[in-house]
């Protein structure tokens, strides 16, 4: 008899959707038996396309370039070596299989030269980038893209050889390299590496997350409409200075993810893949799915083995060239649903089993994260998405699709909702403990406050929206204003209740861990081109006569704390306390309990509640005047839990606490009370 599937085992409501799991996980074994036949069933073999085609030296030192274009009559290879002519010892040949292959002595093509390809098929041609092209710029003055040979005299070496992050838990600042810099314009690789690693160093995160790493030909795109998959993007410098950048991240013990996109690509036809042979289903779908409804782009077919080829090596490429530690996938509830989730409220198991599943896009990536973890076992995976997809975050040999980790898409959501449309007075405990905390046991996920999306123009940040134009008069250290006092409380407690409550990770977008105001803006005709909402005012955050630094302050301490815990995310979420009357929230991990007062107005004395008997410290107190709070409460004070007969027996006593308005405070049990017979037996020893 076949052995259940652990994801059937662990939730019996999913048995009525046995055969649709079962077959996704026979699909993906189907698949990878086939695409391995001929590599001794070795995927990691199979992910070697970006080593086969684009531009090499072969082992004399001699050139060679190959393309995929099947549906190509005749291919060309021009560039500054050719001066941008259809020279005969640049034409290619035809190899089975649509390859097209050319060889050129090592003299003939530099470091630094440009090329493209010139592709004719029937009934039309035209100029295209290679597909496996590894650097594409862009003409200041013409803006033309064109790709680039890059092989520097001294290539980068990297110093840190085996790095294994130590990411338990797993704490992310999400970062953009372009908009990282201060003054307006594009930062660098360069510049991240010498200004803003050391601070995110010192914040104590241990993950990056870098967006828009992939070329792409639109900078306000947010680098998710891709061009060129294996060239890290030119705008911030060399792949050398990118590589520089990690392993400069890797010395300071922190691990970097790569935000990846395979959910779709570029339309362009000259930068991008959309006709690289002239045809239309090359990597694409021919037929009406081709382009994406919502996001203007084209939507890969990964039912066909040369779409896995080229997207499976994607991964492998940047794993193993630039020493990423792992991938945040872009858009994966777009990549699930034949209909892209778009439009669907997903309120029951059903809706994720009617036969709008795309089999071919859940096989890719169930592959992709066995690829990616037989590459590098400590590798970090993550998925966008939304739907809530069951399996998602389970192993494949359990009956998921590999990822370690998936975004809490709904918790941000539930942050603005309730921003927006309750009054203070009506946030509830119970349904902030439970929106924090409603998730499948048996999948990690990523809680977030807010990431690049909640900062986008259109939207607002958690500060921006509580509190508003007053930032721009009332941030100074002695001014006192009562938005600006309300919004900076509510925003260390809305971050400290997400951090505390995780059971895989959290992330911060940069620039909100101190409350970085107004939104972002890429330049766009809609703005004239500006660069102004697209940096990060850090000189807000280092100067001593405004308020931004006691958010940045409380940050740092509440990372701290979770990051001594060791495993701090899988410890058991006991909750001790909620009254939506009071506004009250406690809840216990290990040795720590959590305490969050939300009324706007009441404050408690002698406020109690049942906890582990003991003796406690506050170790982090939200109102404290280091972090901007009016300093209420005297953190030298220990509590200690008073016993109560009905509830002695089960080692639980009454906690009375002062609790201001709007505050939060974390407690740290230093010692526990003496057993009775052991008490008992000492007493004996001393007569």
């Amino acid at each position: 008899m076949e052995k259940k599937l652990a994801i059937l085992r662990n939730d019996p409501w999913l048995e009525p959707f046995a055969e649709a799991i079962n077959g996704r996980h026979k699909d993906a074994e189907r698949t990878l038996r086939r695409i391995t036949s001929h590599t001794d069933g070795s995927i990691v073999k199979f992910a070697n396309a970006y080593n086969y085609y684009g531009l090499h030296r072969d082992a004399d030192g001699n050139w060679i370039f190959r393309e995929l274009a099947p549906n190509a009559t005749e291919v060309w290879l021009t560039g500054t070596f050719s001066d941008w002519e259809m020279q005969p010892r640049f034409k290619l040949n035809r190899l089975p299989g649509g390859v097209w292959e050319m060889k050129a002595d090592k003299d003939l093509i530099h470091d630094g030269d440009l090329y493209k390809m010139i592709v004719r098929w029937d009934g039309g041609e035209g100029e295209r980038i290679p597909a496996y092209a590894t650097r594409v710029v862009q003409d200041p003055q013409t803006h033309i893209f064109s790709a680039q040979v890059y092989e520097p005299a001294e290539p980068y070496q990297f110093k840190v050889k085996d790095f294994r992050p130590d990411v338990s838990p797993l704490l992310i600042y999400e970062c953009h390299i372009g908009m990282a810099q201060e003054t307006e314009g594009v930062g660098t690789y360069d510049e991240f590496r010498e200004k803003v690693l050391p601070r995110i160093a010192a914040d104590g995160y241990n993950a990056i997350q870098i967006m828009a790493i992939q070329e792409h030909p639109y900078y306000g795109s947010f680098g998710y409409h891709v061009s060129s998959f294996y060239a890290p993007s030119s705008r911030f410098g060399t792949p050398d200075q990118l590589k520089r950048l990690i392993d400069a991240a890797h010395e300071l013990g922190i691990a970097v993810i790569m935000d990846i996109v395979h959910s779709h690509a570029v339309k362009n036809e000259v930068e991008g893949l959309g006709r690289l042979d002239g045809s239309y289903d090359l990597y694409f779908y021919g037929d009406s799915r081709r382009e994406h409804p919502a996001w203007d782009s084209l939507v890969f077919d990964y039912g066909k083995d040369n779409t896995l080829h080229f997207l499976l090596s994607n991964c492998k490429y940047w794993l193993e060239e630039f020493r990423f530690d792992g991938f945040r996938f872009d858009g994966v509830t777009s990549m699930l649903y034949l209909d892209h989730g778009l439009g669907k409220a997903f309120g029951s198991y059903a809706d994720y089993y009617d036969g709008n599943q795309d089999t071919n896009a859940i096989t890719y990536l169930t592959l992709a994260n066995i690829l990616i973890h037989k590459i590098n076992p400590s590798a970090i995976t993550i998925a966008e998405e939304m739907s809530g997809m069951p399996g998602l975050a389970m192993k494949f040999s359990q009956g998921g699709i590999g990822f370690d980790y998936r975004m809490a898409m709904g918790v941000p959501d539930y942050w603005i909702k309730l921003i927006k449309e309750k009054k203070d007075e009506d946030w509830h405990p119970t349904s902030i403990f439970w929106e924090l905390t409603n998730r499948r046991n048996d999948e990690k996920t990523i809680s977030y406050c807010e990431s690049h999306d909640q900062a986008l123009v259109g939207d607002k940040t958690i500060i921006f929206r509580l509190i508003d134009k007053e930032m721009y008069w009332h941030m100074s250290v002695d001014d006192k204003n009562f938005a600006v006092e309300r919004g900076m409380a509510l925003h260390k407690m809305i971050r400290l209740v997400t951090l505390a409550s995780i059971n895989g990770g959290y992330l911060n977008f940069m620039g909100n861990e101190f409350g970085h105001p107004e939104w972002i803006d890429f330049p766009r005709e809609g703005n004239g081109w500006s660069y102004k909402y697209a940096r990060r005012q850090w000189d807000l955050v280092d100067r001593d006569d405004l308020k931004y630094k006691f958010l940045n302050r409380f940050d740092n301490a509440m990372i701290e704390t979770v990051s001594r815990v060791y495993d701090f995310q899988k410890l058991p979420i006991e909750k001790l306390w909620e009254k939506d009357d009071d506004q009250v929230l406690a809840f216990r991990r290990g040795d720590l309990i959590f305490v969050f007062n939300w009324s706007p107005s009441q404050s408690f004395s002698d406020y109690g509640f049942l906890a582990p008997a003991g003796e406690y410290e506050v170790i982090l107190d939200s109102d404290a005047q280091k972090f901007g709070g009016f300093g209420f409460i005297d953190d030298s004070v220990r509590h200690f839990t008073q016993p109560d007969p009905l509830y002695s027996p089960s080692g639980k006593g009454w906690l009375k606490m002062y609790l201001p308005a709007r505050t939060a405070q974390v407690l740290r049990m230093v010692r526990k009370p003496a057993p009775r017979k052991a008490a008992a037996k000492s007493k004996a020893k001393k007569k």
